[in-house]
Parts: structure tokens; sequence; C-alpha cells
């Protein structure tokens, strides 16, 4: 199958922004949608067999870099290959924007200033060589102000484009038992449990001291140059109410309905983890994603460490019937799209990019073609032999 640039899709069945058609078709020209209709294209097409058609998904939250650049403990691979590699799994799980999720933290393994940096600076150069519209999201522990000048200097250089606020303090947020943090990120670390039990308590003995200061500095800063920033863990309406006082608009990875509740009344964008929607629950124990959304308090899901769990949690809420076709896959593409202030994609809509994602409908929906700004970038042979020329 040759490059889809310019052609018409037909025989779908298109989830739009409102509506859900049969056997509609879609025409792309120059990476973007110039035509929707219902019924056949009205000039050679590929034929999509009544499979689904949906956006690319939007994943403003994915982890998945740190484990391919250590897939163990101590064993760590080059930048370009860890890129390439995962690159090849979101086309193939249907992402087509993802933000690579990295951590200026104080701790220990990957999450350092300086292996955050290069890694940010690398993606930039490696970027145009990549299937999907790779993006970053840096994520900034607040107890780590060594890492405000860095950061600031990757915003001005314009490598950033989500920012997140974290507070991994043990005995809030999301480890509010000590002994949880410490199990856990032990095991996550490869580290003596004794020795991130010590680096916990040093980071509390510390106290909040300027930290928060300086994470309004940087909020400042983030949104003079029009980059979104988002809290995390949120656990109190309190702990909302000062974020919100930051400038947050998206409230990611909220610990309990409480702050899940409060973050929407007060008009912020609320994300959970895909695994967590896909499972029924968080791995940690904390707010159920499908809780979250039965109470009207989730509006998005990220990948958080898992690609192929976005399409399959947003088929599993609509096959439950827990929202309408549209509103379920908006969770992984017009929402997350609109929230980091990407309107040009997330629906199915003339002028939109197109970027699109062909779903066969089996008891596990299947992706069986991505296609990012019109251009293929991933095809298992489901639709062979068919052949749509560029302009044709």
């Amino acid at each position: 199958m040759t490059a889809l640039t310019t052609g018409w899709i037909e025989n779908a069945r298109l989830i739009l922004p409102d509506a859900v058609i049969d056997g509609g078709a879609v025409l792309l020209e120059d990476g973007v949608i110039a035509d929707l209709r219902e019924g056949g294209a009205p000039a050679p097409a590929l034929d999509a067999r009544s499979m689904t058609l949906l956006p690319g998904l939007v994943d403003l939250h994915g982890d998945m870099i740190e484990r391919e650049l250590e897939p163990r403990p101590g064993t760590r691979f080059d930048h370009d290959l860890a890129l390439i590699e995962l690159d090849k799994r979101l086309a193939a799980s249907g992402v087509t924007t993802a933000f690579a999720s990295l951590s200026f933290a104080d701790g220990l393994g990957l999450r350092s200033d300086s292996r955050a940096e290069g890694m940010i600076r690398d993606l930039a150069r490696y970027r145009s060589e990549l299937l999907v519209d790779h993006r970053v999201h840096a994520r900034y522990e607040v107890s780590n102000t060594d890492a405000m000048l860095p950061l600031l200097a990757l915003l001005d250089e314009g490598h950033v484009d989500l920012v997140s606020l974290m507070d991994h303090t043990p005995g809030q947020g999301q480890y509010r038992d000590m002994e949880t943090y410490v199990a856990y990120t032990a095991r996550w670390l490869g580290r003596p449990a004794e020795e991130v039990r010590a680096l916990a308590h040093a980071r509390l003995d510390a106290g909040p001291g300027e930290m928060w200061h300086l994470a309004q500095a940087l909020s400042i800063a983030a949104h003079e140059r029009g980059v979104a920033l988002a809290s995390h863990d949120d656990d109190t309406a309190e702990k909302v109410a000062l974020l919100v006082a930051l400038g947050v608009t998206i409230s990611e990875f909220p610990v309990t309905l409480e702050a899940a509740v409060d973050a929407t009344a007060r008009g912020l964008s609320v994300f959970m983890g895909a695994p967590n929607a896909l499972r029924g629950t968080s791995h940690s124990g904390n707010l159920s994603a499908l809780d979250a959304l039965e109470a009207g308090a989730l509006h998005g899901l990220a990948s958080d460490y898992s690609p192929m769990a976005m399409l399959h949690a947003a088929w599993r809420v609509a096959r439950e019937g827990r929202c309408p076709w549209p509103a379920a896959i908006a969770l992984v593409t017009d929402t997350p799209a609109a929230a980091t202030g990407l309107g040009d994609r997330g629906r199915l809509e003339v002028g939109c990019r197109a970027d699109l994602v062909l779903v066969e409908e089996t008891p596990r929906p299947r992706v069986r073609m991505t296609v990012c700004a019109g251009r293929p970038v991933y095809h298992d042979g489901a639709l062979a032999p068919q052949r749509v020329l560029a302009g044709g």
C-alpha cells in the first residue's frame, strides 16, 4: 500500500465529535482532512471494510521512554535506539501525538536533571525522523530546586510542550503511607529499601522551604511561552486550590475522588491513567478512573506506562455503556489535544490534521492502520491487497 497523502478512505464507521456514521468516507489532502461524507467516495478509495475510523490518539503522559532507556536497573540503551523502538510501539497502538514524560527529580535512577535534559535535547534532534509527533512533558519535582535553571532554558528554546508540578514527598499525594512509598520506589529502581527510606526522610526533614515560590516562577514562565501546566497526584481540595492559584489547568492522576471532583468544579481538565480505566483499579490502590468517570470528574485518559491501554480503555467504557462512543473516543483524542493547546487534531473534522486510526471490531479492538499527518506510519496487512495512489 503506497502513501495516502492524498486520497479517499471509504466504507468506514466514522467516530465524529458528536455522532457515529456507518459507511462513511474521508478525503485526505496534504496531511489534513479535506472532506467527510456519508456513503461512498466519488473517486477510487481505500476500502476500510466496515472498520472503525477515529482520530489518532493523543497521549499527554507516557513514561515508557524510561523503560526503553533502562529496561533493567543499570542496563541502559542509547537515546536514539530507545526513541526509534518506542516510536514503533506508539504507531502500532494508534498513538499519533505522544508527550514523552521526563522527570526532573532529585532521586535515584533515570530521573535526574542531566539525564532528563539530555533526553529532551536528543528528542528535539531526532524528532523529524520519527513516525509519530513526539512532544515533551517535563515533570518538575517541586523539591528539586536545582532543576529550575535548566528547565527554564529548555522552555526558552522551545523544547518543552507541557509542564507538570509534582510533589512526591511521602505522607501525601500518591504516597500517603511512607512504607508504601519505600516498597514501590525500591522495587521500581532496584535499590535497597533502606537507601530509599533514608532519602525520603531527608526530603521530609528539608521542609517546603522556597520550593513553592520557585514553582510559581516556573508557572509564570510556562504561561508566558504558551505551555500548559498540570498538577500531579492531587489528594485534597486544598492542594487543588494551591495549584489552581499557580495557574494549573490540568489535574493529572488525582488520587482521591474529592480532589477529582474539586478540580472539575474549578474548571480543570482531569486526566487519569488508561491502564487504571482498563483494569478498573489503580495499581497503587488509589482512585479508580471508572469511579471518577461515573462521578463526572474524568475528562481524559493517558497511557501512563502502557500505550496499548488507551484504545482498549476507550473501547471498554463505550462498550459497557459508561458513555457514548464519541465521548469515549474523545477521552483519548480531543480532550488531551485541547488541554495541551493542540486544536488542530483529535477530531474527525474538515481542516483537522489527518491523524487517523483504523480499528477492527474484534473481541479485542485491533489497530489495523495508523496515519499521521496523512502518511501511513503503521499497517499490518489486513487491508491488502489494495493500492491507493497519491492524487488518486
